[in-house]
């Protein structure tokens, strides 16, 4: 099934077509202010959850003191396990 809408016929009185052209201009406007406001809310609520999650949240494990300190120039010991040899050994 299809949907077809009549065809739009416009005025052919020239004091009509401006007064419609100003009507599609301010409708156009009007979206237009709609979607900057929507947007603006968007990012103030984003902004506001970023900032309450990062107030209420506990500081990452590599903030502790410890880690700090080995950020500053200690050295950490570790474990490691070779994933790939190179062609040369084999």
């Amino acid at each position: 099934m299809r949907f077809v809408l009549p065809p739009l016929r416009r005025p052919r009185h020239p004091l009509a077509r401006a007064l419609l052209a100003v009507l599609g201009a301010v409708i156009l406007g009007a979206l237009l202010a709609f979607g900057l406001l929507a947007v603006l809310v968007v990012l103030a609520v984003g902004a506001v959850a970023f900032l309450a999650r990062q107030l209420t949240s506990r500081p990452h494990p590599a903030m502790r003191p410890q880690a700090r300190a080995a950020a500053h120039g200690e050295v950490i010991e570790g474990e490691f396990v070779v994933v790939r040899e190179s062609q040369r050994r084999r």
